[in-house]
């Protein structure tokens, strides 16, 4: 079976972040899932391109209209015209998401996915907690780690 890996995080970010969403991106290439993400800059560009160095497929679910907005390092680009309405495609679409940096916006995401029941992996990214709920975002310290976690918690 190929598994969706979403890749999540904001369109600006710092250099230590760019370069752990391109390993994020390799890894998932490296173990034959597919990486999902908004499609455009910051960490979605860079684990896009991890992904397609790697000899990856990604896909980009772009906020716009046209296909032209998308990073270079897309395979697949798919314009909707919803804005950031485009978070809950991603997070349902992805069978588990890696979380790096990000603002309001991944929060979103990793709101959505929990609420989809999808396993969410952390990488310097939000933490969450609320007494009585389970899940959550689980804390990773490296990419492998990352990506590993999130294979795991899908096919189990």
């Amino acid at each position: 079976m190929t598994w969706y890996i979403g890749v999540i995080g904001g369109a600006e970010c710092t250099e230590p972040e760019r370069e752990l969403a391109e390993e994020v991106g390799r890894e998932i290439a490296r173990r034959g899932a597919i990486l999902i993400c908004g499609g455009r800059g910051g960490i979605m560009e860079a684990a896009s391109r991890g992904a397609r160095q790697a000899g990856g497929m990604v896909v980009g679910i772009l906020p716009g209209r046209h296909r032209g907005e998308g990073n270079p390092y897309l395979t697949v680009a798919l314009p909707t015209g919803l804005g950031d309405a485009r978070n809950a495609i991603i997070a349902c679409a992805a069978d588990a998401l890696v979380a790096i940096g990000g603002g309001y916006g991944t929060l979103s995401e990793i709101g959505l996915a929990l609420k989809m029941n999808k396993p969410v992996i952390g990488l310097d990214t939000w933490k969450l907690e609320r007494p009585g709920l389970s899940g959550g975002i689980r804390p990773a310290t490296s990419a492998r780690e990352a990506v590993e976690l999130a294979l795991l918690l899908i096919s189990t």
